[in-house]
């Protein structure tokens, strides 16, 4: 079964780096943190990481529905996915396969921002390294967060423009959840701050890894990838 997974992740990944897309969605992704890590350094003379940790999960809710909207709806729309069924894979493993391989793309990009800390290195600032290293442990989190549902958007529909409005609109209400708690009744406060992805990744980048936020980033990434198999698994019932 590992040897399944390997094979679709593989194939996976190579169309990524086969396709210009994934290259200019990396670039747009490294420019748009590069700029503002040198305008935070160089006009306010900040020396630290807290502005790309902040500005990253915002590039996110664009650069991730990019990068996974054709995962599964590619392939409805072209007709292969037919063909991908006929191997000897599951609903699971095909689902599974997909969301590691945009998942590591999402790990590049942030493999890349590494420029910045090294930047601040080579510089003599003191670098907080426990900070940065569960600051970046946060963003990948919800780096894997969001690739669960960009597969998801991209399951629901053959067409890869909805499944990107799909997976952003999703992305974006978990995004702005503690945003507008001032707005929502008391009682409901709690359950949206706890629903709100930027809560738990805040608690992670000050070092505070709790198993409640794992709890929370391991149960969204089950839970969007499960509907994802249920999704595919559909076409079999029609």
């Amino acid at each position: 079964m590992r040897s399944k997974y390997l094979t679709l992740y593989r194939r996976e990944l190579s169309s990524f780096f086969n396709s210009p897309v994934a290259y200019i969605t990396l670039v747009v992704f490294l420019l748009i943190n590069a700029w503002f890590f040198s305008s935070t350094f160089f006009l306010t003379n900040e020396s630290d990481l807290r502005t790309l940790f902040s500005v990253v999960p915002i590039v996110y809710i664009f650069f991730v529905p990019a990068i996974t909207m054709g995962l599964i709806s590619r392939e409805k729309s072209s007709g292969t996915l037919e063909f991908v069924t006929t191997l000897p894979l599951s609903d699971t493993e095909i689902v599974i396969g997909k969301y590691l391989a945009a998942l590591s793309l999402i790990a590049t990009a942030l493999l890349f921002t590494f420029v910045h800390l090294l930047t601040l290195i080579v510089v003599g600032n003191n670098v907080d390294f426990g900070a940065t290293l569960s600051g970046y442990l946060g963003l990948l989190f919800v780096g894997a967060v969001y690739a669960a549902i960009g597969t998801f958007g991209s399951t629901v529909t053959s067409n890869q423009i909805v499944a990107f409005i799909i997976s952003f609109l999703v992305i974006f209400v978990l995004f702005i959840l503690d945003k507008i708690l001032i707005f929502v009744p008391n009682f409901l406060g709690g359950i949206l701050q706890y629903l709100s992805i930027d809560y738990h990744l805040s608690n992670i980048s000050r070092g505070v890894i709790d198993s409640r936020n794992l709890i929370y980033f391991g149960s969204m990434i089950l839970f969007f990838l499960l509907v994802s198999i249920r999704i595919l698994e559909m076409r079999k019932w029609r």
